[in-house]
């Protein structure tokens, strides 16, 4: 008789191994990605550079506007009264209804010897709300009557010092600190202790009024003084923060889309190690779950690199931001709500680039992984209906976004519209290689391989075409809005003058966009019109100029009679001086023609009306607003109005918005019986003026009440369009560049086998070629035409921009898309094939 000890039987588990399975596949696929992250470097990059962009871009455009609910400090109300004999029974008010205040008092005080001015400012700096809007830079605060401190612009100004006494206003002052205003750093005052300002021109009282106390019942004639900050804090759906979220939400579309193919690649290499773990006997969803898991790491540490890549970005970058945005910006004062969602949508992203390849890589048997060969593809047929029909829809959804514009609606429709217009995209992508592959059918063999690898391994080239075709949608797209906007010879779009321009108004004349910023009126205004003329000329001749032109006006505008947008821009006096400072000749111009422009097909417009008199109401700025949509009557009455007045257009005019691109002829004004008046000068510096010469010019304006007009920041379409065409062709360059060697590198077995039957490098230049030009066309292609289904969709009904305006075509810019992108991808193609791939000699071994 024998005793034998038994095992312990196995407990049974879960049929996929449960918790301890997915755990060791979990530890594997990080193991796994430890050693080959090199192979993923590129969408690595990817996520490191968008998230990089996004942390930097959206701390840019969330912080370059002035702090949200600026002036108000911590309080949540804000009084703003003028200054007078009543004002301590006003604050005396307001601290009985609202509870405790926090007042700062403000008395305007001029510069000597200058139209500039500063505050003198009585602030406690330990206030009850106003701490936020002070702060000390060196020194100390103002403790007593005869002390002050001073912002930086104020002791530059008067050449202060800490330590240093400074006379002002009849007082002596011992200067004890350098201050600021966090809020503003454009804001100069002398900051003195509360009491100190004796007879103040403005005092701000801030408070938190508890609820129903600031009613107009409570305190009457008080309440139209207050604001709250809710009423200064402007809600806008598309704020810096919503814009920013967007566009990083369809960065990660394009990095998912490129990231699908290198996915597919990284599991075609790990097959033969796929396939000895299915043999060890784990389960479909373990062997996915190893695929999907390499995703969720390539999100997550890309993610965290690029957030800390950004972070770094931004502390070099912020305090250049802090000097132009004029307001103090915390270190880490950052949109999180941005940035937090930005790196889950980059774990997003990449999770569901993995999840097709994982899928696919369990339909392969594990006799075949081990073997290290993968299925041939299958042949999907898929229809093109359901992206067809997603393309009318989306057209529909823009159209009635287009028909609301200007009703204060259809934001949602347009934000569906484009989101459908883009899975219109994805689904027609793969039907497009299928059809390039038919059409290749009678190419050279080279070419036709290229085409038919396309078509088979669409699963991976698709979504190469697709993340193509998304960028030069979005590249076209903005080609035609600005060929659209920039093309309407009535509501002139583009920079207001050219660089060397500058134009100085009369004190009641002009009124061209942006007269200036800084731009203010005096009291010592120039009263005569040779007065005025000598300063123009005065101005001048700072600049170094000796070209002044006179700009005269006659009260009078055009109109266009018709449903779409009106008439914007001055309309000067084309006088003998004007046309031959800009190269008219006498002889060149119609004896009968009533207009002068540079607009081109402002002639060919049916409907236009010269009005003067009380029917123009645009005053001398020239026409109504471009909301005016088909209110004038046609024709017009007679006496106030000429009807199809005679138009002639003179190219050599200038181009600028304010500039003198539209003038009426002395013809136009002798038959009418108009009277001219002079409304400012023209002047034509030899070169652009600088950022001193502008500010002279500015301050020897203001002292005679006049403004001054110089070159705005406002681009050029041409600007527009090369910049759009530049960043739709690089971008689509890039994903070829990733996309083509992963495309490739599936075809490698039958690149071994051209080999051994003896083709030549001229073989595989012709295969990576055929295979750039072939995404590069169908990407141009599908993208022009994503671009004109929504601009012809927004256009179809809208009051505004209708189909007349896509006749503005940006040929030049379509062709270098659509005709020079694939070309210059055919050439790099050609030039970066000629080395023999080292998997043609050698399989490798995993």
């Amino acid at each position: 008789m024998s005793t034998a000890l038994r095992e312990r039987p196995a407990e049974a588990g879960a049929a996929n191994g449960g918790v301890p399975a997915r755990r060791a596949v979990i530890r594997w696929s990080w193991r796994m990605f430890r050693r080959e992250w090199r192979q993923q470097t590129l969408v690595l990059a990817l996520i490191v550079v968008a998230l990089a962009a996004t942390v930097v871009g959206a701390a840019v455009a969330t912080n370059t506007p002035p702090p949200a609910g600026a002036g108000f400090g911590t309080a949540q109300d804000m009084a703003t009264l003028p200054g007078g004999p009543h004002l301590a029974g006003q604050i005396a008010v307001l601290q009985q209804h609202v509870g405790r205040v926090d007042v700062i008092e403000n008395q305007t005080v001029a510069i000597p010897g200058s139209i500039s001015t500063y505050d003198l400012r009585a602030q406690d700096p330990h206030g009850a709300f106003g701490q936020p809007m002070l702060s000390l830079v060196s020194g100390h605060y103002p403790a007593g009557p005869d002390q002050v401190a001073v912002t930086a612009g104020v002791a530059a100004t008067f050449k202060l010092r800490v330590g240093d006494w400074w006379h002002q206003g009849g007082k002596t002052r011992q200067v004890v600190g350098i201050v600021q205003n966090p809020e503003s750093l454009l804001d100069a005052f002398a900051l003195v202790a509360p009491g100190q300002v004796s007879a103040p021109s403005q005092v701000t009282v801030l408070f938190t009024a508890p609820p129903g106390k600031i009613s107009a019942a409570s305190l009457g004639s008080l309440r139209q003084y207050v604001q709250t900050r809710q009423d200064a804090v402007a809600s806008n759906p598309l704020n810096p923060e919503t814009i920013v979220l967007g566009l990083t939400t369809v960065g990660m579309l394009l990095i998912a889309l490129v990231a699908v193919g290198g996915f597919t690649v990284l599991a075609q290499r790990r097959l033969r190690s796929l396939g000895m773990l299915g043999a060890l006997g784990a389960t479909d969803s373990n062997i996915r779950l190893v695929v999907r898991i390499n995703g969720v790491l390539v999100g997550v540490v890309g993610a965290l690199a690029g957030v800390v890549l950004g972070l770094a970005a931004w502390l070099a970058y912020r305090p250049r931001l802090e000097s132009s945005a004029h307001h103090l910006i915390g270190v880490f004062q950052l949109p999180w709500i941005v940035i937090g969602p930005a790196m889950a949508l980059a774990v997003v992203a990449t999770y569901f680039a993995a999840s097709r390849p994982a899928r696919a890589i369990t339909r392969i048997p594990i006799v075949a992984a081990l073997s290290g060969r993968p299925a041939p593809p299958k042949q999907v047929h898929r229809s093109a209906l359901p992206g067809v029909v997603l393309f009318v829809v989306a057209a529909a959804l823009l159209s009635f976004s287009g028909k609301s514009n200007g009703n204060g609606g259809g934001a949602l429709e347009l934000v569906l519209g484009i989101v459908l217009l883009i899975v219109a995209i994805i689904l027609l992508a793969p039907f497009c290689l299928v059809v390039l592959a038919r059409l290749g059918r009678r190419a050279p063999i080279a070419i036709r391989l290229a085409l038919r690898d396309l078509a088979r391994y669409r699963a991976r080239s698709g979504s190469a075409l697709s993340a193509i075709s998304l960028g030069v949608f979005i590249a076209a797209l903005v080609c035609v809005l600005t060929a659209q906007r920039y093309g309407n010879v009535l509501d002139y779009a583009g920079p207001n003058l050219a660089s060397n321009q500058i134009i100085v108004y009369t004190p009641g004349g002009g009124g061209g966009p942006g007269n200036g910023p800084g731009g203010s009126s005096s009291s010592g205004a120039a009263s005569t019109p040779q007065a005025q003329a000598a300063v123009a000329r005065n101005i001048a001749k700072g600049l170094g100029s000796g070209t002044v032109i006179e700009l005269d006006q006659a009260g009078a505008s055009l109109q266009h009679a018709a449903a779409g947008r009106s008439w914007s821009g001055p309309v000067y006096v084309a006088t003998p001086q004007l046309l031959a400072d800009f190269g008219v000749k006498a002889s060149e111009v119609n004896p009968d023609a009533d207009i002068l422009t540079m607009r081109p097909g402002l002639s060919g417009l049916s409907q236009m009306q010269l009005v003067y008199g009380n029917d123009q109401g645009g005053g001398p700025g020239g026409g109504h607003g471009p909301q005016d949509v088909g209110s004038n009557s046609y024709p017009c009455p007679k006496g106030q109005c000429l009807a199809n007045p005679v138009i002639q257009e003179v190219g050599a005019l200038p181009a600028g918005t304010s500039a003198p691109n539209t003038v009426i002829t002395e013809h136009a004004i002798h038959t009418l019986g108009l009277h001219v008046s002079a409304s400012g000068w023209l002047i034509q510096a030899p070169h652009p003026p600088t950022a001193a010469q502008i500010t002279d010019a500015r301050l020897t304006a203001a002292a005679s009440g006049m403004t001054i007009e110089t070159k705005s920041s406002t681009p050029s379409s041409a600007e527009i369009l090369n910049w759009a065409t530049v960043f739709g062709i690089a971008l689509a360059l890039g994903i070829l560049a990733m996309s083509v060697g992963l495309i490739r590198s599936e075809t490698a077995g039958d690149l071994r086998t051209l080999t051994a039957t003896g083709a030549s490098s001229l073989t595989r230049r012709e295969l990576a070629a055929g295979t750039a030009f072939a995404l590069a066309l169908g990407g141009a292609v599908l993208g022009t035409v994503a671009a004109y289904v929504a601009a012809i969709g927004y256009a179809w009904d809208n009051p505004l921009d209708g189909l007349s305006e896509l006749s503005s075509v940006p040929t030049r810019q379509l062709l270098f898309i659509v005709v020079g992108m694939p070309v210059i991808a055919a050439v790099v193609g050609w030039l970066l094939a000629g080395r023999e791939p080292s998997v043609i000699s050698r399989q490798p071994l995993e």
